[in-house]
Order: C-alpha cells, then sequence, then structure tokens
C-alpha cells in the first residue's frame, strides 16, 4: 500500500493508506483515549472517547478516530477546545452510567469532572462491544453479544444464559473479560461452565500461562511455542491474532510435525525422569489441602525466578510459622517403590535451611532413615541439628487439617508411628513439603524397545555391568546416563555424563570398531524362511530378504547370545568358533 501523508496536532506523520486516525496517531505516539478501541478487533466508536477534529477540504468537523480513514492532507486536532469539551460532556456520562468504575473515574478527573449532574446509575458496562466482537471475530462462537434496543439495550448471552451446559457455545475461555476495559465481565456470569487455567509445567503447577509461552527461562532455542490443545485458533479455526501481530513473522499456523533421520555412530540416552504423584497415597492429603505441596514446588517457591519470587509463602499468601518435611512419599514403599530415590534427604535438609533462612520458621523433618552417604553431607545433616532443625523418626499415619478461627489459616496435623517402637508423634504445621520418589518417564518403555535396551524391574534401563561398565548397555553405541538409569544426585549425574562423552569420543578417535568374534551366522540353504528368529532376536540384528525369501544377519548388532541358534526349527542358525563340529573336536582332543 501507499504512504499517505497527514498533520496531526501540527506534526506531519506517514502512514499506509486505509489506516485509521488512531492508529496513525498512536503510531507517532500521539496519545488519543478510547474505552472501546483494540488493535485486533474491528473499529466501533462506541465510546466516543476517542473524537478528534478533522479539517478536510476546507470544512472543520468532530469524527470518532478509530475508524476514520486517513487521507491525504488531513489536518487532525486532538486537543482542540471543541475536542476537549466533547470528551468533558462523555466523561460526565459514562461517570454518570458507571460512577464505581476506576478508569472511567481517572479518565473524569483528567477532564475536569468530578461529580456529575445526572442521577447516577449503577452500571460497569459501558456497552463498549469488545467482549461481543472478540467473541465473534476471534473466538468464532458468538457466545455474548448486544440484546435489546435503546435503554433497554444491554450485553447478554443467548437465552440469557442457559442452563443446559451442552447448549452453552461459551467456551469459557476468558477473552471477553481480558478485553473488558471496566472490569464488568466475571466469566460466572456468562457460562455455567468452569474456567480451567493452564498451568504452567516448569512451576510445577503453582502458576498459570498463556497457549503462547516460553517453556522455561533458559530454554534453548529460548523461543515461544504454541500449546496446539489451547490455542483458540486450533480450538475453532479463528484468532490468528499472534500471527498478524508478529512483526518478524514467524507464526505459521501451517507448519506441521517434522520427523528427522540423523545418522549417528553413538547414542546417550539422557531422557530423566518422573516425580511420584502422592495424590495416589490419600492420606497425605495431596490435593486435598492447598498448603500440602512436593518437594519440587516448594523448589519453585524458593527461586528467585518463581512463581513468588522467592518468597516463601502459604496459599492465601501469607509467611508459615511451621514447616514439616516428609522424607520417602513413594520410596522405600513396597507398595509403590520398594527403591531408595537417594536425593530426597539432602534436598528436605537444604529445604530446611532455606525455610530458616527466609522465614525463621519451625522446621520438622519426619523421617524413617536419614541418609546422608556423599561427600560432606553429614557435615551439613549436623549442622542443620545445631540451627534447631527437629528431626521426628516415623511412618507418617496420616494428615488432616484442622479449622482456624475467622481470617487465619487452616494448619495442618501429622501423625507419624515410630517403626520401631510402635509410639505415635503428632506435628503441627502450617505447610507440609512432600519429598516424591524419582521413577522412570511414562514411555520410558517404548525408548528401551526402540533402542534394543533393557530394563530392570523397577523400570530404570539396565546398563551393561553395575561396576564395571554402569554407562554402556548391551547395543553397542548406546550409553545411558542420568536417573534414566537410577536415581542419582547431580555430582553423581556429572560424573556419569562425562564419562559417556569419554567413551563416545574414544570410539569415533578409534576410526575402526571391533566386532563380537562369536555372532551368529545363517545357512541359507537351509533357512526356511519361517522368520522365527527375527521375532526372537533381542537385538534386532536378524532382517528378511523378501527376494530370496531367507533371513540375514547384522554382524555389526548381533552379540552372539544364541537365541536365535537354539530356536532355528531347521537347524540353518550356528554360533560361529561354537559348531557342533568344532564341540565334538574339542571334546575328542581333551579325551585323547
Amino acid at each position: 500500500m501507499s504512504e499517505i501523508s497527514l498533520e496531526i496536532d501540527g506534526r506531519e506523520v506517514k502512514a499506509e493508506e486505509g489506516t485509521a486516525i488512531l492508529e496513525a496517531a498512536k503510531g507517532a505516539g500521539i496519545d488519543i483515549p478510547t474505552l472501546c478501541y483494540h488493535p485486533a478487533l474491528s473499529p466501533f466508536g462506541a465510546c466516543r472517547l476517542c473524537t478528534v477534529e478533522i479539517t478536510s477540504r476546507g470544512r472543520n468537523r468532530l469524527v470518532t478516530s478509530c475508524n476514520y480513514p486517513i487521507e491525504d492532507g488531513l489536518i487532525v486536532n486532538t486537543k482542540s477546545p471543541d475536542v476537549i469539551e466533547t470528551r468533558k460532556i462523555i466523561c460526565e456520562l459514562l461517570l454518570t452510567r458507571c460512577p464505581s468504575v476506576k478508569v472511567i473515574q481517572d479518565l473524569a478527573r483528567e477532564y475536569g469532572v468530578e461529580k456529575p449532574r445526572f442521577k447516577l446509575a449503577d452500571e460497569k458496562c459501558i456497552l463498549c462491544g469488545l467482549c461481543a466482537r472478540i467473541c465473534e471475530e476471534r473466538i468464532g462462537v458468538s457466545a455474548i453479544n448486544f440484546v435489546g434496543r435503546g435503554v433497554d439495550r444491554k450485553v447478554e448471552t443467548p437465552f440469557q444464559a442457559t442452563s443446559d451446559i451442552d447448549l452453552d457455545v461459551c467456551l469459557a475461555c476468558g477473552a471477553c473479560a481480558f478485553v473488558c476495559p471496566t472490569g464488568a465481565i466475571k466469566l460466572e456470569d456468562i457460562t455455567k461452565k468452569k474456567p480451567m487455567p493452564i498451568l504452567a509445567e516448569f512451576e510445577a503447577g503453582l502458576k498459570s500461562r498463556a497457549p503462547v509461552y516460553i517453556p522455561f527461562p533458559q530454554a534453548v532455542p529460548n523461543v515461544p511455542v504454541i500449546d496446539r490443545e489451547k490455542c483458540a485458533h486450533f480450538t475453532t479455526d479463528k484468532c490468528k491474532i499472534c500471527e498478524e501481530f508478529c512483526t518478524p513473522k514467524a507464526i505459521n499456523f501451517e507448519q506441521e510435525d517434522e520427523t528427522l533421520e540423523v545418522e549417528v555412530g553413538s547414542i546417550i540416552l539422557a531422557t530423566g525422569y518422573d516425580t511420584f504423584d502422592p495424590s495416589v497415597i490419600t492420606q497425605y492429603g495431596y490435593g486435598k489441602f492447598d498448603n500440602v505441596i512436593t518437594g519440587l514446588q516448594f523448589e519453585r517457591l524458593c527461586s528467585a525466578t518463581g512463581p513468588t519470587g522467592g518468597n516463601i509463602r502459604l496459599k492465601d499468601g501469607s509467611v508459615p510459622k511451621s514447616v514439616a518435611l516428609v522424607h520417602c512419599v513413594g520410596s522405600r514403599d513396597k507398595n509403590y517403590h520398594d527403591y531408595c530415590s537417594r536425593v530426597c534427604c539432602m534436598y528436605a535438609l537444604k529445604h530446611s535451611h532455606l525455610i530458616k533462612e527466609k522465614t525463621n520458621a519451625e522446621v520438622h523433618q519426619i523421617f524413617t532413615d536419614i541418609r546422608c552417604f556423599g561427600k560432606d553431607y553429614e557435615d551439613f545433616y549436623q549442622r542443620l541439628v545445631h540451627e534447631g532443625i527437629n528431626f521426628v523418626r516415623g511412618k507418617v499415619q496420616h494428615i488432616t487439617g484442622t479449622n482456624g478461627k475467622e481470617g487465619t489459616q487452616e494448619r495442618l496435623i501429622i501423625s507419624a508411628e515410630d517403626p520401631d517402637n510402635g509410639k505415635v508423634t503428632q506435628v503441627v504445621a502450617d505447610m507440609v513439603v512432600l519429598c516424591t520418589a524419582i521413577e522412570t518417564q511414562q514411555d520410558a518403555g517404548k525408548v528401551a524397545q526402540a533402542f534394543s535396551i533393557s530394563q530392570k524391574a523397577d523400570g530404570f534401563f539396565l546398563e551393561r555391568h553395575p561396576k564395571m561398565d554402569p554407562i554402556a548397555t548391551m547395543t553397542d553405541g548406546v550409553y545411558v546416563v542420568g536417573c534414566c538409569q537410577g536415581p542419582k544426585d547431580i555430582p553423581d549425574t556429572v560424573s556419569q555424563a562425562s564419562a559417556a562423552a569419554a567413551q563416545v569420543l574414544a570410539l569415533i578417535t578409534k576410526g575402526k570398531v571391533e566386532l563380537e568374534a562369536g555372532t551368529a551366522v545363517i545357512d541359507e540353504a537351509l533357512c526356511s524362511g519361517c522368520r522365527t528368529c527375527n521375532t526372537l532376536c533381542p537385538y534386532t540384528a536378524i532382517t528378511f530378504d523378501e527376494e530370496k525369501k531367507v533371513s540375514n544377519i547384522n554382524e555389526a548388532l548381533c552379540k552372539g547370545c544364541g537365541v536365535c541358534v537354539a530356536a532355528c526349527p531347521s537347524g540353518a542358525i550356528s554360533g560361529r568358533h561354537f559348531t557342533t563340529e568344532q564341540l565334538v573336536a574339542e571334546l575328542e582332543g581333551m579325551l585323547a
């Protein structure tokens, strides 16, 4: 489009043809008040606050700047006496209709209106139409709109909020409430559907996020992503506001997922872990009591980049006076995970130190055993003993709540039984932190199958040898590091990762790879093409040749385990260096 030159408040301004006066003024840094304008929606001119005086073809007149297109040579005055007087009258009328709305009070005060001359009403809606326009134009459902005429005109939902939730077209997305300039819209007045906030995964569910978000502060690449399941465009095929306003044009809704195939010589699996969901153990009250949280959630509370800016706070925003940390939630429990998660004791001690440092609250550690196994860990434990941390030995039986007096926070009672003498101890706290178990990722089985590696009974990836080769697997070139191989802390993870990197580099610098000598071999003349061996091979080393109708063995993948040799019904497979003739010859040599 061609550029047009016009004058706004004595300044020459250039803008594209078709641009409204309001947009041209904002682009030049000239402020024009408005309550019914939004750059993502069509102009409506309902509030009239954006009124300006224009001079065109020698004629002066007042127009609404949000929907009046610019003209070449147009002269615009945003602060002429007529404009100021008009806005003053508009502010008085708005204040008469909505005397309790702060944004209107501030506007009226700016134009010298303290008290309107007319009889006050008690409304919050100024009939700007922003809610109706965003619901129709961007969300595409028209769940809210104008009804009635004249003095009876108002914003309402179809059939005045139907009680049948199946007929309610509202998505409970909150777009109408977001754009409402006066706060007149409350979702509970529009729909009986319950709004579901999108909980931020990185914040462990303590904070909500938008459908367009950066996964976490140090994300690589550090760019926003779009949540397909929550994005309004993927739900209704409308919206696209972000695409229109992205200056670099980086958003492409037509982009499809790509599957890339990369040829590599070695693979390091560092797929991490999941934390145990404590809600399945109902006696802990997780999900029932607001102030029963997990260790990971508490970690985010303590972080300077967390939802509370590093301040330890209860659900109501107050500072806890007493905090209890419960060890082994899901760990060392035959009903869930019988292994020790290794990191829980030490991060519980760290959390205790932070609580004392930031709140000076009373801290209780409820444990069955304290396992401080690492370098200087015992010293840290002794330091906390001297700091006044209360250590209570016992297995938590249940956590209950006490109803506080009016205006006070509910407190929590933790009952713990000593496993040695059966004595039950009760601890009262404002907050309970559950030190949850480390467990495998939900898709660990699929990953193991994809890379032809094994899993232990607890689901973690199995190494070649726990002492002699703790990072290699039975598949050459595939290494496992970190908590996907088993629970471990940061120093052990770093050590494993460094060792795996060294082994990969050593393999690369060799240039040649030594293969197993005792691999299996197929006699094609005897092979019947039954494919029994194909399905049994644990290393996927056997493929079927469709042209020859026989199976082939990839010697680089074969480990000589002998499963195929034993299973072959036609005796076509033998182990190299372990043939029947060779074994008989060895026996004859021994007996000679």
